[in-house]
């Protein structure tokens, strides 16, 4: 890899909306908001169903009526094809058959100075990991109600 390229760390989330209730569009303003601030870049994104008999299906952004609040079609470009069918099946493991779903591929840009300096000066990651939020909250509750 050349030194001389900057790049963030690479994450993906998968999203799952119950059965019943597509996306509503409250979070894409935000995302919006993420990448215009160059917190994050959209590297794909991909929309999918997982029907009862566990098929997974890629659903087009614009098959989602959302009335146009908010404009979802501006998303409509973020898809990249690094996301192919494997990905996407894989994804499907972790929904519920009947449930809509949504997997972003996304760069941390507001890491890359920081990863780029640690690799010129030779450094390699050998770990990362994520906590899961509800299990930071449950364990700030738990806290909260033992000083009760």
């Amino acid at each position: 890899m050349s030194d001389d390229l900057e790049l963030g760390p690479i994450d993906y989330i998968v999203v799952e909306w119950p059965k019943g209730s597509p996306p509503n569009g409250a979070a894409f303003p935000l995302l919006v908001d993420l990448v215009d601030r160059g917190v994050i870049r959209i590297l794909d994104m991909s929309f999918v169903e997982k029907a009862e008999n566990g098929d997974v299906l890629k659903v087009d952004i614009g098959d989602f009526d959302l009335d146009g609040n908010p404009d979802i079609a501006i998303f409509q470009g973020a898809a990249s094809d690094l996301l192919d069918q494997d990905d996407l099946d894989e994804a499907g493991n972790a929904l519920e058959p009947g449930t809509a779903g949504a997997i972003l591929v996304y760069e941390n840009t507001w890491a890359a100075p920081f990863a780029t300096a640690l690799r010129t000066a030779g450094a390699q990651l050998v770990a990362a990991g994520r906590i899961p939020v509800n299990d930071i909250l449950a364990t700030l509750e738990a806290v909260e109600s033992e000083e009760s």
